[in-house]
């Protein structure tokens, strides 16, 4: 198992005029390894190495509990016209509290985390925390080979997107429950192995002040919070998912930072990593401060900050928040509040080059991981080629789809026939982007209902409904992700202070649904059809998108060999369909994989032949049919 390596002896850290023209080029991608507090030695003496950006500061001091927190005892030495301040304490290990007090141009003291700080102080504390990250000893080394040679557009990808305080609570009666790393990594790890997800996104992982923010205001982008153990804890996390073929992804949040008296605003008294024009700088709606991507010390504090996450804890994804939000100028904002580009329009020009910079960079140096473009808008080839004038993310959440799919779902039967289209629309546009279908925290909290509860009908109509929906999403082009608890059909709607109602699994429903998503999972796994071509139509074939009367779709899955094809149909009224005749394209038999109505996934069990002779009359304009009877509220699988 993976453990705590024998300790090295501490390099000696300094800062060369080489990291100072690199970091103002912003084209230094360790940068982390130099600033912050770093174990090293100077003179044959073993100490701590501190080094912060604070150019606009009069002076800095570093304290903390090595010291008695005495404030003044340490002043940094600027180290150019930079604005770098360094200094190396003999004598200071790890696990030392510590904090910078900034001494601004007016005159003001200000007391400030670490912002390169590889370790915090549980909250309500704000203090820094000197560690070290190097010897964690990683055994995923089979994983990180297999990884690199793989195209994740042509692999099944299903993530489960997991809140690690609240997925679970501790039984021991703590105040908050928390599972520590290593324990939520074992339980979790337990689930998954039943559950079968290829990937886990795990939301609000960087250090963060408030609960309530669910991880997206980040005072501590360099540090795992410390709400669930130690950066050694957290890589145990990761090494144990990859030990057990399960890919992580991390929620990363470049858009925004909150103004907490410790964190990044005016971090040295004045703007720094914000834009000092709060037009371009602040998100009035979310109270947060914007980052300032035309200075390159930011842009390359923040890709720094994604090559930390990949080269020091082997994460194989980031899922990149608010994109539109950083695309946009008027984003969220009135007349007034924004300020146009230099052509008069609304585009963030420079927000564009940072996501090119950012994707060139770590697509570049690792193929293997994925970044991931939450975008709610049309902004066009957010997955393109840069050479094309695309963004170059490798995937982009769908959320038209989501959209679309969550309004149909919640109409009253009768009334979907109304917006039947709302259901084919997405394919329309499919293939201009390489997309995630997700069915997301931000789908299950603010009284928008959990997945289950947006269902019309009574509780056992809700839950067929939502397993026909499932059908639909597993099936259509586009990869797969939904929030823990989705996959129970939990009723209540997700909240970070209480853990996921387990319970609800000893009721039938909520089991079978369990076994349903575990179903589709494998299905969606096994057959190379469902997830190998997902962006054309050579793996998508509708056969009838156009049964609005009825409220049935129907349509084929095909794989680049063309074996195993899957033709999958729909039914979403609560009507029994007798006799229903789907067109196929071959006269052979269609064999059943998947009901959605059987008893074991909680339905009522109305039974469909286990496979179907098609017989040679023409429907749907294929040439050949097969006839059954489509249970209510339904989802039916065959494989050809």
């Amino acid at each position: 198992m993976a453990g705590v390596a024998k300790t090295k002896k501490a390099p000696e850290v300094f800062i060369s005029e080489a990291d100072e023209y690199l970091f103002a080029q912003g084209t230094h991608y360790d940068i982390y390894k130099k600033l912050g507090a770093h174990p090293s030695v100077e003179n044959g003496k073993k100490g701590m190495f501190f080094a912060v950006w604070a150019p606009h500061a009069l002076q800095v001091h570093v304290f903390g509990t090595f010291n008695g927190w005495e404030e003044t005892q340490y002043l940094m030495k600027k180290k150019g016209p930079g604005g770098i301040y360094e200094l190396f304490i003999p004598g200071v290990g790890t696990g030392e509290m510590y904090k910078f007090l900034i001494t601004a141009p007016d005159g003001r003291k200000l007391y400030k985390a670490d912002p390169f700080a590889n370790y915090a102080e549980k909250r309500p504390g704000t203090a820094s925390i000197t560690t070290d990250i190097s010897h964690f000893k990683w055994t995923d080394s089979v994983w990180m080979e297999e990884r690199a040679g793989k195209d994740m557009n042509r692999e099944p990808l299903a993530v489960y997107e997991c809140h690690i305080g609240s997925w679970m609570k501790h039984p021991d009666g703590t105040e908050d429950g928390f599972y520590n790393y290593r324990e939520f990594a074992d339980r979790l790890v337990s689930y998954l192995k039943e559950v079968k997800f290829t990937h886990v996104e795990l939301m609000g992982v960087a250090e963060h002040p408030f609960d309530g923010s669910w991880g997206y205001q980040v005072t501590g982008y360099y540090a795992p919070t410390s709400r669930y153990g130690t950066p050694e804890d957290f890589a145990y996390l990761i090494n144990t998912l990859h030990r057990n073929k399960i890919g992580v992804i991390l929620d990363w949040v470049p858009a925004h930072f909150p103004k907490d008296a410790h964190g990044l605003a005016e971090f040295d008294g004045e703007p720094l990593f914000e834009h000092p024009d709060p037009r371009l700088g602040e998100h009035p709606d979310w109270g947060t401060k914007i980052f300032n991507y035309g200075k390159n010390e930011v842009k390359n504090f923040l890709i720094a900050n994604a090559l930390f996450w990949i080269k020091e804890f082997h994460i194989d994804g980031l899922r990149v928040d608010a994109v539109a939000s950083m695309l946009y100028l008027d984003y969220g904002k009135k007349d007034g509040e924004w300020v146009p580009n230099k052509f008069g329009g609304n585009k963030n020009l420079e927000a564009i080059e940072f996501f090119k910079h950012f994707n060139s960079v770590i697509r570049g140096t690792f193929p293997g991981v994925m970044t991931i473009a939450e975008e709610s808008t049309a902004w066009p080839l957010v997955t393109g080629p840069i050479d094309k004038g695309g963004l170059d993310f490798s995937f982009k959440w769908n959320m038209g789809w989501m959209h679309d799919f969550c309004e149909y779902m919640k109409l009253d039967p009768y009334f979907r026939k109304n917006d039947h289209y709302a259901m084919t629309f997405a394919m329309s546009y499919n293939s201009s982007e390489n997309y995630i279908l997700p069915l997301s925290h931000d789908e299950v909290v603010h009284l928008k209902c959990s997945m289950v509860n947006k269902m019309p009908g009574l509780r056992a109509d809700k839950y067929a409904n939502l397993r026909a929906g499932y059908a639909y999403m597993f099936g259509h082009e586009g990869k797969k992700l939904l929030f823990m608890g989705q996959e129970f059909a939990q009723e209540r709607e997700w909240s970070e202070a209480r853990e996921l109602d387990w319970y609800m699994l000893q009721d039938e429903l909520n089991s079978g649904m369990l076994e349903y998503v575990k179903t589709l999972l494998n299905l969606y796994r096994k057959y190379p059809c469902l997830h190998e071509i997902d962006n054309d139509w050579n793996g998508f074939e509708w056969v009838n998108a156009d049964d609005a009367e009825r409220s049935t779709y129907s349509f084929i899955r095909r794989s680049s060999d063309g074996k195993n094809s899957l033709l999958f149909v729909l039914n979403m009224t609560p009507v029994e369909r007798k006799d229903y005749s789907v067109g196929v394209p071959k006269k052979k038999s269609y064999k059943l994989i998947l009901n959605s109505d059987d008893k074991a996934f909680g339905g009522n069990g109305a039974e469909i032949p286990a496979s179907i002779r098609a017989t040679a009359e023409p429907c749907d304009y294929k040439p050949y049919r097969i006839t059954f009877d489509l249970p209510a509220s339904s989802a039916a699988v065959f494989m050809f």
